[in-house]
């Protein structure tokens, strides 16, 4: 068994170098959110982020049962947020067959998974069609725990919501975390734990909201913290700057401007964008134009940060 950077001993989570899996049902929890256009997949990242894990535990004799989600059902059947779709795909990736099971619980989940030989693969339907996946219901967990002897977390970028198949499952079966999962877990233990300095961290996304928390605690661990997406738009904006029709959290400036306070207390450098990407329209291949931030027009909007930004970025990456 080769074991990763870390040794047992020293790791605070199990991974698959410590789980048996021959002859045994896992259940490996794994992000299918994939971009779909026409019924195919128009960007399979995410799907070949989580092919090695998949891999291993059937090439060692396991019998893998895919837990996924898709889109934004509300807790019932949605035709279109369907995984079927999804299934071709990850046969396609991994290179060999994967079965599909038109339901994650119940007569159709436990029939499919019973059908499974010593490595093969099952995907199952849409974890969010049971209103039970998104409040963590201890009889739906049951319910995805009976097709199972052990569970594998290879979605971390879903780890950050205590879901029945994200969450649920860690405590009724032996878990273990995925490659991808342990990868992570790794990267932000180096990162976050002992550092080397000067330690950069780059944070993105459309919403200040949802990282209130990780931005507070970031400032106090990291030298600088550059900020991008739509969240910039957010602190670009409780700083006065005009920034147009750009997605922007306006109600949350004073937020933005603890957050500032709270870094400049603890000598980290928050790096905002100097310039901006301006379209008219929110979509692929829009006409776009680079402005400073005094002249963002007023009926554009900041699509991504502009060419000085990049600069100031890289910089402080080659610093770090």
């Amino acid at each position: 068994m080769s074991h990763g950077t870390s040794s047992p001993g020293t790791r605070s989570f199990r991974t698959l170098d410590e789980a048996q899996v021959k002859g045994r049902r896992v259940l490996l929890r794994v992000d299918l959110n994939v971009p779909m256009e026409n019924g195919r997949v128009s960007d399979a990242t995410r799907i070949e982020r989580v092919v090695p894990t998949i891999r291993e535990i059937a090439d060692n004799g396991g019998r893998v049962v895919l837990l996924a989600h898709f889109g934004r059902p509300k807790g019932k059947p949605e035709p279109k947020d369907s995984l079927h779709p999804v299934a071709a795909a990850v046969a396609e990736h991994i290179g060999r067959p994967v079965a599909f099971a038109e339901d994650c619980i119940g007569e159709a989940a436990t029939e499919a998974v019973d059908a499974l030989k010593d490595g093969d693969v099952v995907l199952l339907e849409n974890t969010r069609f049971h209103a039970g996946e998104e409040k963590n219901d201890t009889d739906f967990v049951k319910a995805l725990a009976a097709n199972g002897d052990l569970y594998v977390n290879d979605a971390f970028s879903a780890a950050h919501r205590a879901h029945a198949s994200t969450e649920g499952l860690a405590h009724v079966l032996p878990a273990y975390a995925g490659r991808t999962m342990q990868a992570e877990l790794e990267a932000l233990a180096k990162a976050l734990e002992a550092p080397k300095r000067p330690v950069v961290a780059i944070v993105g996304g459309a919403k200040v909201s949802s990282k209130i928390d990780l931005l507070e605690n970031l400032v106090t661990k990291v030298d600088a913290l550059v900020i991008g997406g739509g969240m910039a738009n957010t602190f670009l904006h409780a700083q006065g700057v005009a920034v147009g029709k750009s997605l922007a959290e306006k109600d949350l400036a004073t937020t933005a401007l603890k957050i500032m306070e709270k870094a400049s207390a603890h000598n980290c450098a928050i790096i905002l964008p100097v310039d901006a990407v301006v379209a008219w329209h929110f979509e692929a291949n829009a006409p776009s134009q680079a402005y400073g931030l005094d002249a963002i027009p007023e009926d554009g909007m900041i699509l991504d940060i502009g060419p000085q930004s990049i600069e100031r970025v890289r910089a402080a990456i080659d610093d770090a």
